[in-house]
């Protein structure tokens, strides 16, 4: 993907799904319900609990683009999980509470 402009990763950031009572500015979920933080993007592994990545909904290896509108925030655990599969894939991560638990979940783009 190339170089996304900051204005393209608020669009993105925007996309995951608020929480009421928590700074929608710094804390978000993306679709799997995992928390992800603002200042994380791009980062994962242990130093990065709510790192995230902006993915692509449909792999661009199976005609899928760099347009806003492919183009989500995910959880760097869900991205792993999720891979270039499309339509149907996997998470690992989401939340019980305000922290983040493993567990695996299936979906289908329709």
């Amino acid at each position: 993907m190339p170089y996304l402009s900051k204005s393209i990763i608020d669009q993105i950031w925007l996309k995951a799904t608020a929480v009421d009572g928590f700074n929608s500015d710094k804390w978000r979920k993306d679709f799997a319900g995992a928390w992800i933080q603002r200042d994380q993007v791009g980062l994962s592994g242990s130093q990065a609990p709510f790192g995230w990545v902006i993915d692509h909904l449909k792999p661009k290896s199976m005609g899928g683009s760099d347009d806003v509108s492919n183009l989500l925030p995910l959880h760097w655990k869900n991205n792993v999980a999720k891979s270039n599969r499309y339509p149907e894939f996997k998470t690992v991560v989401t939340s019980l509470g305000n922290k983040n638990i493993e567990k695996e979940r299936s979906w289908t783009v329709k």
